[in-house]
């Protein structure tokens, strides 16, 4: 993946990150994903922080 495009999605309780992209033209918003999260065991939302 091109660093530029990259993109951080982090979950507040844990503190996990996950690395991703989105295609800036069409989505305007920050993107919220539901990802399997290790510590807890099941899949929790997982909101785009900032760099």
């Amino acid at each position: 993946m091109s660093q530029d495009n990259l993109l951080i999605l982090k979950n507040k309780e844990t503190g996990e990150v996950y690395y991703s992209r989105k295609n800036k033209k069409g989505v305007q918003r920050k993107i919220e994903l539901k990802k399997f999260s290790k510590k807890l065991r099941k899949h929790i939302t997982f909101k785009e922080a900032k760099k």
